[in-house]
């Protein structure tokens, strides 16, 4: 199979046809299971060669690998090991078993991978087919792997969480999302955090961001929290094959209830909470440090997961979040009181509201938040709103994307926002029903509201040149024409019936 653009979606649909009656949401951890396994094999296989081919290296030394950042694999977990029994019955304990062998060699995967292979619910003749079909990619470097593997585990993940619907929200985020808010924190270099992390995401396209701009891997710092241990799995392995280090933990209590990085003060902030989560413990929480800007209400965390993310940033730190809408005007259980205290203490940047249909798990309304301990000296005592509800396209019937010039026209906007110097010649100006750079003497008029559409306002629609009456003259005319067509028509279908010895009265 040659990796062509679209060789994810061959990849896929053929994956998709093995898949039969299996859930989804189990089957997602078979696939990226094996995916993952093909990867670390095919890695060390280019390694071992080259190991083979010098004279005083050992291919089977397991510091050798180590050394050089490759994961080892033992004989009975390389993958031509696997392919050469993908037809045994027994197969889904051979791969059960390689799991087991990987972790024991390589302490940082202990616990990750999935072992579930041998289940009498699983087909292992459709088991089998699957890891033909994973076979015919290859993951070397002559094919830049980490790109190959990364495009193909990003795709299924975002197939995956297409096919779960509300469930596979809870371990993906859109790319599209993600890439925004990358693109206008730009986390250079630092500490990254995200304390919902899911699958990982966020964490990649940061690493991503870096390289394009000509950094390099390992500028930024990882950490991250995720209180689903699967999801913890899913992206443990997710950053494991990009060689990405990080100190991503896993515990079922969550941010709240155990924050497990407590020290951390971090440099930027990515992350896309629950919306409106009222099961998260706030009754226990009450007295906590976190809450400088007023006590969140137990039935909704939206500004408990601000705080905890403002609590968490360094002196020049950035924060770029995903929100309901619902976080930038209520005013219930004295959620608004908490926004007005934000606000006076200078710390929100810029507010963005996003088009409808971007999340696969909710049709809620949702916005993006920018919170700046470091805003720009000429920018102090202002907010930034962008209503970017009338961008993106629909990619199928339920899902939108926003386009390359939604992210140029957006992140383009915070930039010149941001700059003192004009960019290139351009600087900042209010765009009628898009941006509008608001003081918080406007904001306070507000209310404290923080919905972009009060800020940016409507641009007047253009009077329609024809007159009322002809109008309706015309529009009545085409109806009568119709309708007459209409009648043609049930006349035939009436007459074709009776032709077969049907009568429709």
């Amino acid at each position: 199979m040659t990796q062509d653009l679209g060789f994810e979606e061959k990849l896929w649909k053929a994956a998709d046809k093995l898949r039969s009656n299996m859930d989804a949401a189990e089957y997602k951890h078979v696939v990226l299971g094996l995916i993952f396994l093909k990867y670390i094999s095919d890695s060390f296989e280019e390694l071992y060669t080259k190991l083979k081919e010098e004279e005083y290296a050992d291919p089977e030394d397991k510091d050798e690998y180590v050394s050089q950042r490759v994961f080892y694999v033992p004989k009975k977990a390389r993958w031509e090991y696997l392919q050469d029994n993908a037809k045994n019955i027994e197969i889904g304990r051979i791969i059960d078993d390689s799991m087991d062998l990987i972790e024991k060699e390589n302490p940082t995967l202990k616990g990750i991978l999935p072992k579930d292979y041998s289940k009498p619910s699983l087909d292992k003749t459709k088991l089998g087919a699957l890891i033909d079909l994973i076979g015919t990619i290859s993951f070397n470097s002559k094919d830049n792997s980490k790109d190959i593997l990364g495009r193909v585990y990003e795709y299924f993940l975002g197939q995956f969480a297409s096919a779960e619907g509300k469930k596979g929200g809870q371990f993906y985020t859109p790319k599209s999302i993600v890439k925004l808010l990358v693109e206008i924190i730009q986390p250079f270099k630092g500490r990254i955090f995200d304390p919902c992390c899911g699958s990982g995401g966020m964490f990649v396209q940061s690493e991503e961001f870096v390289e394009k701009h000509g950094g390099k891997i390992g500028q930024i710092s990882i950490y991250g929290q995720e209180s689903n241990q699967t999801t913890w799995k899913l992206c443990k392995m997710n950053l494991a094959i990009r060689g990405i280090d990080n100190k991503v933990v896993w515990n079922n209590e969550g941010s709240f209830l155990n924050d497990e990085h407590k020290d951390l003060r971090a440099d930027f902030i990515i992350a896309n909470p629950p919306f409106n989560d009222s099961d998260w413990s706030g009754d226990l929480l009450r007295e906590d440090a976190r809450w400088k800007y007023g006590v969140p209400p137990a039935g909704n965390a939206n500004f408990a997961w601000v705080q905890h993310f403002i609590y968490h940033l360094g002196s020049k730190g950035i924060a770029g979040f995903v929100l309901s809408n619902g976080s930038l005007s209520s005013n219930t259980s004295g959620e608004g009181e908490i926004r007005k205290n934000i606000l006076k203490d200078d710390l929100v940047e810029c507010i963005i509201a996003l088009p409808s249909q971007l999340f696969y798990n909710t049709m809620i309304p949702a916005c993006l938040w920018f919170v700046n301990r470091n805003k720009p000296a000429h920018r102090k005592g202002e907010t930034l709103f962008i209503d970017a509800r009338n961008l993106g396209q629909m990619i199928n019937r339920r899902q939108r994307e926003l386009t390359e010039e939604d992210f140029t026209k957006i992140s383009e906007t915070v930039s010149l926002w941001r700059s003192k110097d004009p960019i290139n010649k351009k600087s900042y100006q209010d765009e009628l029903s898009f941006c509008k750079s608001a003081s918080l003497e406007e904001i306070e008029k507000q209310d404290f509201i923080l919905t972009p559409g009060r800020y940016v306002g409507f641009k007047e629609e253009e009077e329609d040149p024809e007159v009322f009456q002809e109008k309706m003259t015309r529009l009545t005319k085409e109806l009568s024409e119709q309708f007459k067509e209409s009648k043609k028509l049930e006349e035939e279908i009436k007459k074709n019936l009776k032709g077969i010895g049907f009568e429709v009265k």
